[in-house]
């Protein structure tokens, strides 16, 4: 197995927030969207408050209101160049009223506890440093029931892996774009790695599963 390399914690220059948002991640953000439905429709019927934790340029919260009505975003994000970029997005969208972008640290929110009805995540856990902190602060924040659903690579156990993945899923992207994929591979945790994150907060590690050839999943009811 590789070792878990760190990478930079906030990707916050204008070269990086550029890149990321020009990369097709269309197909990811629908699977993500497409998986996470399900679990917000067993909340019932009423308007759900959500957390978007890591929102970068905002994709999911905007592909997410655009196929869920009952739901408003607080789209949080570190890095200040990617809410710029996300802003715009949103705006372009036509959903200002549904979806609020704000700079927090995953590691310390400055939300209340027991704040939102269902708290997401796609492709953050990877860059931050202490990944523990930040799945503690997602549970501090999420109401008794609310949905736990975050999503991120996992990291392979071989640097011909990590050639492979490149290759299938970033192979027409430019040099820049896949050495963030690379360094992201990298820096990822393994299923069993979540598991004991998951153990240590008092969550059931089941709740931890391999969702694709790539990705790792965390998904329950608080």
């Amino acid at each position: 197995m590789l070792e878990r390399i760190l990478e930079v914690e906030a990707m916050d220059t204008e070269l990086e927030a550029l890149d990321y948002d020009s990369m097709d991640h269309s197909h990811v953000n629908r699977a993500f969207v497409s998986d996470l439905i399900p679990w917000l429709e067993r909340l019932g019927d009423e308007e759900l408050y959500l957390l978007d934790v890591g929102t970068g340029t905002a994709l999911i919260p905007i592909e997410l209101c655009s196929r869920f009505d009952r739901c408003s975003v607080r789209a949080v994000d570190l890095a200040i160049e990617m809410l710029k970029i996300g802003h715009r997005n949103v705006g372009a969208a036509g959903l200002t009223d549904r979806i609020i972008l704000q700079q927090e640290d995953a590691k310390r929110f400055s939300f209340p506890d027991d704040q939102f009805d269902a708290v997401v995540s796609n492709s953050i856990i990877h860059h931050i440093p202490e990944p523990l902190k930040a799945l503690a602060e997602i549970k501090r924040v999420l109401r008794p029931g609310g949905v736990f659903f975050v999503r991120d690579l996992c990291r392979p156990d071989s640097l011909e892996r990590v050639d492979e993945i490149i290759k299938t899923y970033a192979g027409e992207e430019n040099a820049h774009q896949q050495q963030m994929f690379r360094d992201s591979l990298h820096a990822a945790l393994t299923v069993d790695d979540v598991r004991e994150m998951l153990r240590t907060i008092s969550l059931p590690e089941e709740w931890a599963t391999m969702t694709s050839d790539r990705h790792w999943t965390i998904a329950g009811s608080k």
